[in-house]
């Protein structure tokens, strides 16, 4: 009887000071476990990474877009300010006003834009080149928002199945010991709910994040097209003018 007390006092005391640390959960967890953590772990570092570029990037972004448009309605020459930013198009705004103005000038020097037979496929041309270059810019800029995504929905699960598993071992330790003590009990019952935690310590800020980005992105998108379109109008008005 003493010397079961004394063991069951020996193990609360070793469980207290190596098992309950985050690394004494992981290094006594089961070796699927210890996988499950490390993915969790992983997928948690690249969605903060993932979450840190994208909002330095649309913050810069927008910056650059409203510099951009000041130069834009400033009354200028389109072509000198073609001229000056067309050849390194350093955000999308400017990378769309580029290539309507590369398209235009080739007709230009192609004769088309005084012909009125050609007038009509010129701004269709320009329309369609502004809007594939929107599109592949904010494709580009989309890039691993997926990920975001498929963390937020996935990693719950992840962590669940980590807990599963960790109870299941928990059992078999009870069977085996023939001991229900709590002592017996809760390393696996710790290490279970450790999975369930990284999970949710992934999957939160991957679901919040993607939410804000996406609405970012979504007006940042708003933005080039309403630019795009007021830009056609002009080109437009240009080729009635020289009509």
């Amino acid at each position: 009887m003493e010397n079961t007390i004394i063991d069951q006092v020996t193990l609360a005391g070793s469980i207290d000071s190596f098992e309950m640390s985050i690394w004494g959960l992981f290094v006594r967890a089961d070796i699927v476990v210890q996988a499950v953590i490390v993915m969790l772990v992983l997928a948690s570092f690249w969605c903060w990474a993932i979450i840190f570029d994208k909002a330095l990037r649309m913050r810069r972004l927008n910056s650059q877009a409203t510099k951009f448009e000041e130069s834009f309605w400033s009354g200028g020459s389109l072509e000198e300010l073609f001229d000056r930013v067309g050849a390194r198009p350093s955000d999308p705004m400017t990378a769309v006003f580029a290539a309507a103005m590369r398209e235009w000038r080739r007709s230009s020097e192609k004769g088309l834009i005084g012909a009125g037979a050609f007038r009509a496929g010129i701004s269709v041309r320009v329309e369609r080149v502004m809007q594939v270059t929107l599109s592949r810019e904010m494709e580009r800029l989309e890039r691993y928002m997926s990920f975001l995504a498929s963390v937020g929905s996935t990693a719950p699960f992840i962590g669940l199945f980590g807990t599963v598993w960790g109870i299941m071992n928990s059992f078999q330790s009870i069977a085996a010991l023939k001991n229900t003590s709590f002592a017996v009990v809760a390393p696996g019952l710790a290490e279970a709910l450790f999975a369930t935690a990284l999970g949710l310590v992934a999957a939160i800020p991957a679901v919040i994040a993607y939410n804000k980005l996406s609405s970012d992105l979504g007006r940042y998108a708003n933005r080039l097209e309403s630019f795009a379109g007021e830009f056609s109008a002009i080109l437009s008005r240009q080729l009635e003018e020289r009509a």
